[in-house]
Parts: C-alpha cells; structure tokens; sequence
C-alpha cells in the first residue's frame, strides 16, 4: 500500500481523535512527511504522557472503521464549514475555486485535496512519536503552534524495524553524546543555535580545521580572515540582498551606516581577489577561509549541532577561467572523496540541484548562463562515474550546485557538502584579470565549496557515525591511565608524564574505587586505550593496555605502545 497515503490518512485520525478529547483545539495543516507525518494545532497544551490517551483514541476511531469521503464544495460552503475555524479559513485564502475539497471520516471533516487510504481501519500500524513548537506556515512572524509529529506503516513488522531503528539511533544522537563527552553545550543564557564549544570539543575543532589547512595548503590555497560584520552596500553588491535577506540578522544602525552580521564569506572574498591585479598564470586563484558566519534560523527548527545560528564554515572560493571550470570540480570532487575515506564516511550520493525557471524571485533570470554551469556540473559528474541525482528548484540564486547527501541515524537526508558554481558574481563584482594578450578579461567564474560543510554539522556526523568512539587522531580522550591501588600511583604518574610528552591526551583515574568500577567509568567518555596499572606493572616497568573491543594485552613496553600510536596517528587509522 503507498505509504503517503497511509501517512496522510493517520495524521487526519489524530486530527479527528485530538477534537474529540479536546474540542476547543483549532486545526493547522497535517501532511505525511518522508519518515512518517504531522498535524499542527492552536489552543493545545499537552506533554509527551498525553499522546498515549490520543493515540488510544486514534485506535477506537481506526476500529470504527470510517470511509474517507472525498467531496468537492463552493467556496462559500467551506467558509461556512470552517468558520470557527481561522487555520482553515487561510488556507482556503490559497485555493482556486476548483481547488477546493474536504474528506469526511465519520463525523470529522477537514479541508484536504488527498489523497487518502478508503477506511480507516487500513491504518494497521502507527506511532506517535513526538511533540515540537513549529511557526504557523513556518513564518516566525505568526504565531507558534503544538506540532504533533507520529509515523505509520503498513504493518507491524515494519513499524518494529522503524522504532529499534529509532532506539538505536537515540543511543547515538549527537545531542546526548556530546553532553556525556563534554563535547559541547547550548546555554538559554546565550540563546538557541549557538554551541558553546568545551575544551573537549574544542579539540575536535582544532584536529579538524588543522587537517584541513594542511590539505589545502598542499592544493594552493591562500588563507585569509574577513570581518564578522559589513555595510549593507556589500550584501547589495553580491545580491544577498534581497535574495538571502531572510536568513541574515536584522540590521544595525551605526553612525556610518548600516550594517549586517555575515551569512557567507563569499563577498569578502570577492573583494580580496579584487585587491590586487590578477594575470592569467595567477588563475585558478583559490582563497581560503575558516569564517565563522551568523543565520536567522527560526527557533524551532535549531536541533543540536546540525541546524544552528553561528557556522564555522570549511569555506573557499575558486576564481577560474571558463576553461578551467572542469578540472577544478573534479579536484574538489576528489578531495571530497579523500575526506570521507579517512572520515570513514560512507553511503552518500551526489545532488545536481537546478534552478527553476518559473521561480523568478529566487533565481537570477539568465537562462543561457544557467544551462552552461549546469551542463558544465553534470559533466563532470558523469565523467567521474559517481551516483547523483537531479533536482530542480535546489540551486543557489547565483548558480547550479552540487550537494553531497547523506541519511542520518534517523533516516533523515542531509547536505554535508556544497560545491556551487557562480556565474553572476563577475559581473556584480566586476571581477578580471590580464589574459595573455593582455587585455582585461572578465570571464571570471567562481567556485564556492565547503568539502567539510561548518564544524558544527561536520561533528555533528561524526559522533554519530562513531557513536562517540572517535579515531586515535581526534578523540580529546586518548588513553585513560588506571591504577589497581595507591601503590600504583607513582608508577602511574611516571607512564602519564612520558605519554604527555608524545603529546597524547591522557588522564589519570587514581580514585579510591575498585578497578572494575574505574573501568565502567572510563568505559563511557570511550578512551582509545586503558592503560591499567597494577602491583606486577610496576614490578617488571611494564603496562598493560586494554582495547575497545576489551582485549587486554600484559607485559607491554611503553617505548613499543607510544609508538604503535604514534603511526596510528601519523595514518589517521
């Protein structure tokens, strides 16, 4: 059976059984979405304990065994229908006359065009899941709604796999990880969508963005540092403005003029290639940035460390010649590649996203200019051989894209990675350069790219890809050093201090505790290695090292383990 419409049919049902508990609640808008569905209510205020009581009302409407009746009206007749109804009454505002349905279950009848499942007694297998606020129309001017969110399947078989999944999942959710590892925190104090990064976290970064230097710097990339703030003129120039308007903060009114927070780096950039005069064996010019960049997200869609408000982003811009296009997006296509190998990132495709043409307020209407760069993208895509996708309406305003998708731990696809070709930016920008007849050349095309997407989505997938068991190379906790008893202490400290020397992060758990209690403990921050210390230890200068999968090697030299770890570093294993 088409799970939409299963979906579809189970979020009208929880319409339904919500009105008959609570009768005053004024309806939203209740769609299937890719892992299940929702349905958004006003005057609602319950807890997560309430949705057994609406799902045990959902079953006695599903036993009833209602056709879904699909009936066209007037306009005239769904106002009346609705008239206590002000949701409704504005969706109806969007409709054509022709446009105009409502499906009756039983004695419950909502503005819907379908479709639908004929009875409800085909709705087999449904959960709900959750509760969330969610923006009317998701437009943080109106007001904020009870959103709540459930799946259903066709059978219970299905529905099993869906919620283990779940549990799984949840064991690994970056949220509940990173708060046991003392990874990272988002204080109220300082708002929502801005982590607070802990040192432990701040390790990761550092690892990270250091890596990433040391790549870009072998492939010629030029680093520089841009302002957290700009004059509006900038935005205009790029065209972020109007186009991007929407997720950049407020303006601020100085004494100069007015300005903004940075949403991208991009128009910085601009401006640094602009800074000197540019010849043809300068081209491709590659300029770098790890800039930390500010976006208006709405509150209710923030979630942890994957949609936030403050970005540092992996970000570089490519100034290519016309000819140079291809070659430039293999390179950064295989750099990509290269990442997710040492990451151990894998099942992710690639997404060709498109313009739309009839979308004249979101695009830069230059149709020869869009059917070039994406002929261009999906070239080079099909020389390389990788997987992708089309998907229109997807672009930036300036230009066609390629995005690297994944699925989360929940199932849920995310953008990790954008490569994004810009054609517009060299006339706004007047970009040039002396061509080899040394004539000013304007045919400048621009190439932004993130391959790490920012730290903080970035990380985000890696602790749950690791579920918190980050490699050698990037685990803040390295080895965890634990004695049997406080004769062991000594012994202990000596092995640490010659650890720290090799620059391992190492902590020491000397506490009054059994050793097996230590072990538990130490268990949970995930530690590359146990180095465990005992009377015999100390006795022959030996350790003895314990692995995650809890094998236990004894009568281990130090000068043989630091070096074992220090290639496993070195190979980023």
């Amino acid at each position: 059976m088409d799970l939409d419409k299963i979906r579809h049919s189970a979020s009208h049902i929880l319409a339904y059984a919500v009105r008959k508990i609570y009768p005053d609640v004024k309806l939203g808008m209740g769609p299937a979405i890719e892992d299940g569905f929702y349905y958004d209510f006003d005057n609602l205020s319950i807890k997560e304990e309430d949705l057994t009581k609406i799902e045990e009302a959902m079953k006695a409407i599903i036993k009833g065994n209602h056709k879904f009746n699909f009936k066209r009206i007037t306009r005239k007749e769904a106002q009346s229908l609705f008239r206590d109804q002000e949701y409704k009454l504005e969706l109806l505002k969007d409709l054509k006359d022709d446009e105009i349905s409502i499906y009756q279950s039983g004695d419950f009848i909502d503005l819907c065009k379908g479709p639908h499942v004929n009875s409800t007694s085909e709705i087999r297998s449904f959960k709900l899941l959750r509760i969330a606020g969610a923006y009317w129309k998701g437009n943080s001017n109106n007001k904020m709604l009870t959103r709540i969110y459930g799946t259903a399947f066709d059978s219970e078989k299905e529905l099993r796999k869906y919620m283990n999944m779940l549990e799984e999942a949840e064991k690994r959710n970056h949220i509940k990880l990173g708060k046991e590892l003392e990874l990272f925190t988002i204080n109220e104090l300082v708002g929502k969508g801005l982590p607070i990064w802990l040192p432990r976290g701040q390790f990761i970064r550092n690892k990270i963005e250091n890596f990433a230097v040391e790549i870009e710097d072998k492939n010629g990339y030029l680093r520089v540092t841009t302002p957290h703030i700009a004059k509006k003129e900038l935005f205009i120039k790029s065209g972020h403005l109007p186009h991007y308007e929407n997720t950049m903060y407020p303006k601020m009114k100085m004494d100069d003029g007015e300005y903004y927070l940075k949403a991208m780096n991009c128009p910085f950039h601009h401006l640094v290639f602009n800074h000197t005069v540019r010849s043809y064996r300068d081209m491709p010019v590659k300029i770098a940035e790890y800039g930390t960049v500010y976006r208006n997200e709405l509150s209710g869609v923030l979630t942890g460390l994957l949609r936030v408000r403050m970005l540092s982003m992996n970000d570089a811009h490519i100034y290519c010649t016309r000819e140079q296009i291809p070659e430039e997006i293999k390179n950064i296509i295989n750099m990509i590649d290269e990442y997710y190998k040492i990451f151990r990132l894998k099942d992710y495709y690639f997404r060709l996203s498109l313009w739309d043409q009839n979308n004249k307020t979101k695009y830069i209407n230059e149709p020869e200019n869009w059917k070039y760069t994406e002929d261009e993208l999906r070239n080079v895509l099909k020389k390389l051989k990788v997987k992708f996708v089309e998907a229109k309406d997807e672009a930036a305003f300036y230009g066609p894209k390629i995005d690297i998708q994944f699925k989360n731990v929940y199932g849920r696809e995310e953008t990790v990675s954008t490569i994004q070709l810009d054609f517009a930016t060299k006339t706004r920008f007047n970009l040039r350069y002396f061509d080899s007849n040394g004539n000013q050349n304007n045919d400048v095309f621009v190439i932004h790219r993130a391959p790490l997407s920012c730290h903080e989505r970035f990380i985000a997938f890696l602790i749950e890809n690791y579920s918190g068991k980050f490699p050698l190379w990037l685990n803040p906790l390295q080895i965890k050093i634990l004695t049997i008893s406080e004769n062991n202490i000594k012994y202990a400290q000596e092995i640490k201090k010659k650890l720290e020397e090799n620059n391992f992060i190492v902590e020491l758990d000397d506490r009054d505790e059994s050793i097996g209690k230590k072990i538990v403990d130490a268990h949970k921050l995930y530690p590359n290695y146990m180095i465990i210390i005992g009377d015999k230890e100390v006795k022959s200068k030996t350790i003895a090292v314990r692995d995650r999968t809890n094998k236990t090697k004894f009568n281990v030299k130090l000068d043989k383990f630091t070096k074992d770890l220090l290639k496993e570093i070195k190979e980023k294993r």
